[in-house]
Order: C-alpha cells, then sequence, then structure tokens
C-alpha cells in the first residue's frame, strides 16, 4: 500500500469501512514465495523508471568525461554530503522529524575511525580499517537512536533546538577534549584502505564508491518508503494519536527511524573522513550541521534524489562563489540561494522541476 493510499483510507471513517474478505481460501493458498516475488518485482517496476537508467549510466561515464578535480572534489564530495543530508531527508519527510544532529552523527563515525584506526596522529590505536568502520557504523547508529530517544518526545521547533543543542555540545567536548578526541588539531593523515591494489582515495575509485553508497542509500530509502514500516511512518507523520489508537507504538517507530537514518549519517561520516583525509572539530561545528540541512532543503525533502541535486548545488556554490565574491561571503551566497528557495519552492529544486514539468504536459495536451 502506497502512502497516498494509507493516508486515505486512514482518513475514511471506520463506519463506512466495508468489511473485507480474505482473497484466498485454504483450498486456494497463495504460495509464500509467490507473494514474496510479485512485491519484490513490483517494487522494482514501481521504483526504477527509464530515467533512472538514464541517469545512472550518466553517473558511470562521468568520471570518464570529467578532470580530477570534478571526479573528486564535485562528484565525491556531492555524493558524500548527499548521503548524509539523504539521512535527514528520511527522518524529516518520512517521519515528520527535523533533526540538526545528522552531521553530528556523521561526526561520530569520522572520530571513531580515526581513534580506532590509522592516522598520523600518536593517540589513533591502529585497528584493522574494517573493523574500525564496521564499529564506528554501529557506533553512529546507537548515538543517532539515543539522540532519537531524547527527541521524539518533542515536536517542531523543540525538536529542532535539542538536535542542536546535541550537534553543539559533541563540537565543543570533541573541541576541549585531548585524551581522546585531540581537541582543536583532531586526527590528519586519515586514508582509505589500499584493496585489491586500487587507492580508494585516488579521484576515481573514491568517486564510485561514494556512488556505490549514494546509490544503495538511494534505493534503501525508497524500498523502506514503500514498507510496512515506512507506510506506518508515514501515517505517524501525519496523525500520530490515530496511529497510537491502531495500536502502533509511535515512539519505537521514531527511535527506530532515527537509528536506520544513523546507518547511512554514519556510512557517509566514514566517507566524508576519507575525503577530507583528517578529522577535526571543524568538520562537526554548527556551520557544518545547518549545511547538511540547507543541503535537504535546497534539493527537496519529499523525494530521496533531492539531497543529492541540493549536494551538487551547494558544492559548485562553495567552489565557484569565490569567483564572484570573497571567500568570507560564502555564507551570504548560500543563504540568498536557501532564502529564495524556501521562499519561491518549498519543495526545493526538486518541486520546481515537478512544477515544470507539470506545465510541459498540460502545454502539450492542450496542443
Amino acid at each position: 500500500m502506497s502512502a497516498a493510499n494509507w493516508r486515505r483510507a486512514m482518513s475514511t471513517p471506520a463506519a463506512n469501512v466495508p468489511a473485507q474478505t480474505p482473497t484466498a481460501t485454504p483450498s486456494q493458498p497463495i504460495p509464500l514465495r509467490r507473494r514474496r516475488r510479485g512485491s519484490l518485482l513490483g517494487w522494482m517496476r514501481a521504483s526504477i523508471r527509464p530515467r533512472h537508467v538514464i541517469v545512472l549510466i550518466a553517473l558511470l561515464v562521468y568520471p570518464a568525461v570529467a578532470t580530477p578535480f570534478f571526479t573528486f572534489q564535485i562528484g565525491g564530495q556531492a555524493l558524500t554530503l548527499g548521503l548524509i543530508a539523504l539521512s535527514l531527508m528520511f527522518l524529516a519527510g518520512y517521519g515528520g522529524m527535523v533533526s540538526l544532529a545528522q552531521g553530528t552523527i556523521g561526526g561520530v563515525a569520522g572520530y571513531a575511525v580515526a581513534i580506532l584506526g590509522t592516522s598520523g596522529s600518536p593517540i589513533s590505536l591502529g585497528w584493522t580499517w574494517w573493523v574500525a568502520v564496521l564499529i564506528a557504523i554501529a557506533l553512529a547508529t546507537l548515538f543517532a537512536a539515543l539522540v532519537g530517544w531524547l527527541s521524539v518526545r518533542t515536536a517542531g521547533i523543540y525538536t529542532i533546538m535539542i538536535t542542536l543543542a546535541i550537534g553543539v555540545a559533541f563540537y565543543y567536548l570533541t573541541l576541549q577534549n585531548y585524551t581522546v578526541f585531540n581537541g582543536f588539531q583532531g586526527f590528519h593523515t586519515i586514508r582509505p584502505p589500499v584493496l585489491f591494489g586500487i587507492d580508494w582515495r585516488d579521484p576515481v575509485p573514491f568517486y564510485f564508491l561514494a556512488l556505490f553508497w549514494a546509490l544503495a542509500g538511494y534505493f534503501f530509502v525508497k524500498y523502506v518508503a514503500r514498507a510496512p514500516f515506512g507506510v506506518a511512518l508515514q501515517g505517524i507523520r501525519d496523525n500520530p494519536r490515530r496511529m497510537n489508537a491502531l495500536g502502533y507504538h509511535v515512539n519505537t517507530h521514531r527511535v527506530a527511524a532515527y537509528a536506520l537514518a544513523g546507518v547511512m549519517a554514519g556510512i557517509g561520516g566514514v566517507l566524508l573522513v576519507w575525503y577530507n583525509s583528517l578529522m577535526t572539530p571543524g568538520t562537526i561545528n554548527t556551520q557544518a550541521l545547518i549545511g547538511i540541512l540547507i543541503i535537504a532543503v535546497l534539493g527537496g525533502l519529499r523525494h530521496p534524489i533531492g539531497p543529492f541535486i541540493g549536494a551538487l548545488v551547494y558544492v559548485l556554490l562553495q567552489n565557484f562563489a569565490i569567483d564572484l565574491v570573497a571567500r568570507e561571503r560564502f555564507n551570504l551566497v548560500i543563504g540568498g540561494v536557501f532564502l529564495a528557495i524556501v521562499l519561491f519552492s518549498p519543495d526545493g529544486l526538486l518541486g520546481l522541476w515537478v512544477r515544470a514539468r507539470a506545465k510541459l504536459g498540460r502545454g502539450a495536451r492542450a496542443g
């Protein structure tokens, strides 16, 4: 059942809902394997469109036609930031929970990789890279669940403020603690492993690594949105009281959504550490936390592709706005773009595209 059908069913009075009879009798059971196969094929048909194939081909060909700068600095960074912003889109778009702690959750994973793995700092423990990465993602997920447990009892501006407070508190902890986090110096020379003879920080390998996890996150969100958990989460977003009356544990679903978002943010945090080759408190300061929100809103909070569109625009402005204005005025430029998007298209750049395509469709039918 799609989210639209769910909301339509939820808004129908119970007295007007006819009793449903089972579609299969004991003499004609529906095979479980066929039902699962049908649902998977149905999800693939509903999710994959020709435009997805075209975009995928373009993304695969992109490193062959782009320079190393555009491959790594633009493509790799946009995919990495987009994956972290995707975790925020999942919470806000499907759960109605705007969290400013997603960058902090990615920072938890980044610091875990730096502390447990190998870096240029003697504080690092030097564990095997895959052990450090797995523990880092697990810690990020647990931290995200803790953030969710603290914030799900609030709503609206209070959720934003409590998650921002958590992010600021963690920033000052890393800034002032030298025993574990090495203070303001942080950790330097953090490189991904050389696996299968490939240095995964080289522009093309890192781009494909980020692309793989970006696609995994995108299709994961698309699948969860149509799964029973995702449909229930959208029902909780629209009417938590009615969902609670139907027997759904509202806070449990919300905390679980934070945990799932934490997995994506944690993977994005690991990629961001490998991209920057360092982990410092500046990576998780207030500007970085708000930057994730700007990326998600720029692209649009109603579709998983939105955060990646917003990340691409953000990275392009970050790299080329200094050719038009001074470097210290970048925040003014991105703030102006953000304000224009919020005023003229609350659904972000993706909303502008949807409206333009609808106008073209109406014009074609009228002609």
